[in-house]
C-alpha cells in the first residue's frame, strides 16, 4: 500500500515550534504518513492568500491526498473546524473561507469536524492545528471514515474574495489574492471567466497606477516597467519587471482591482 500523503500549509512561519509539533503529533498517530510542506509562511491571519495558496496546490497530487490549512485568526471562537472531501481528495482546516476556493470549484461534501474521540486531548483554545486539525488528518490518514469524524453540514461559509463584481457595464471591480515572493500582485480575475483578457484592450486600476498593457512575458517589458500579465496559475497579475510592484504601488491583500474592457 503507498503511504498516505498529508500536505500542510500554515502561517506558522518556520522560526517557531509550530509546524514541528503539528508533525510531531501526525507520526505519533501514523507513522507512515508522507507529509509534504507546501508553505508555513502565508501572511499570519490572511485567510484569503491561504485560500489561493491550497487552490493552486491540490490539483497536483493524487487521489486521497490529505490537505492540512492552518491560517486561524478566529481559533478558540465558536468557528467550526471542517472537512472537506472534493476532486478525490481531502482537505481539513477552519471554516472561514480558508478552504472555499476548493469547494467552490469542485464538487464538495462539508463536515463538521465533532467527533472528540479523534482530537488530541486537552483542546487548546490556541492550537487547534495541533490538537484538532492535525490529529484528525492522521487519524484519517490511518483509514478512519470521513463520516466517522463528523456529519454534514450545508451553511459553511462562502466569502466574497472568491468572485470579481459588476460595477459597470464595461467594469468589474475585484481584489488582490496574493502578493508572491517577486512582489506580483495575483487578483481574482482568472482567464476562465475573463477570456477576453486575451482579445480586447483592457485597462487595470490599482491603487494609484492605471495599466494598460498586457505581457505575454516578462521580458517583453523593460526594467521596472510596471504591466498586467496572466500568471501561471490562471489569475491576471500586475508585475514589475525585475522589481516589486506590491512596494511600487503600496497594495496589500485584499486591497481593490479594477478591470475595464474597452
Amino acid at each position: 500500500m503507498p503511504r498516505p500523503i498529508i500536505t500542510l500549509s500554515s502561517d506558522f512561519g518556520t522560526s517557531d515550534h509550530y509546524a514541528g509539533v503539528i508533525k510531531g503529533v501526525i507520526l505519533g498517530i501514523c507513522p507512515m504518513a508522507e507529509m509534504v510542506d507546501i508553505t508555513h509562511e502565508i501572511t499570519p491571519f490572511e485567510v484569503t492568500e491561504g485560500a489561493f495558496t491550497i487552490a493552486q496546490v491540490y490539483p497536483y497530487f493524487p487521489k486521497q491526498t490529505i490537505h492540512v490549512v492552518v491560517v486561524d485568526p478566529g481559533v478558540g471562537t465558536s468557528r467550526r473546524p471542517i472537512l472537506v472531501e472534493a476532486a478525490g481528495q481531502y482537505f481539513i482546516g477552519p471554516d472561514n473561507g480558508v478552504l472555499a476556493m476548493v469547494y467552490e470549484r469542485e464538487k464538495s461534501k462539508v463536515r463538521e469536524l465533532t467527533n472528540e474521540k479523534y482530537f488530541r486531548q486537552p483542546v487548546s483554545r490556541t492550537f487547534h492545528g495541533r490538537d484538532i486539525f492535525s490529529a484528525c488528518a492522521a487519524h484519517l490518514a490511518n483509514g478512519v471514515k470521513p463520516a466517522t469524524l463528523g456529519k454534514l453540514i450545508h451553511d459553511h461559509l462562502r466569502p466574497l474574495f472568491m468572485k470579481p463584481t459588476r460595477s459597470g457595464k464595461r467594469t468589474w471591480s475585484g481584489a488582490i489574492l496574493k502578493i508572491d515572493h517577486f512582489g506580483n500582485l495575483i487578483t481574482n480575475f482568472h482567464l476562465d471567466e475573463f477570456p477576453d483578457l486575451k482579445l480586447r484592450p483592457v485597462e487595470v486600476q490599482a491603487g494609484l497606477c492605471t495599466i494598460r498593457r498586457i505581457a505575454l512575458t516578462y521580458a517583453a517589458t523593460e526594467p521596472e516597467e510596471v504591466f498586467a500579465i496572466i500568471g501561471s496559475s490562471g489569475y491576471l497579475e500586475i508585475s514589475m519587471n525585475q522589481s516589486s510592484a506590491a512596494k511600487q504601488l503600496g497594495c496589500g491583500i485584499g486591497a481593490p482591482v479594477d478591470l475595464t474592457f474597452f
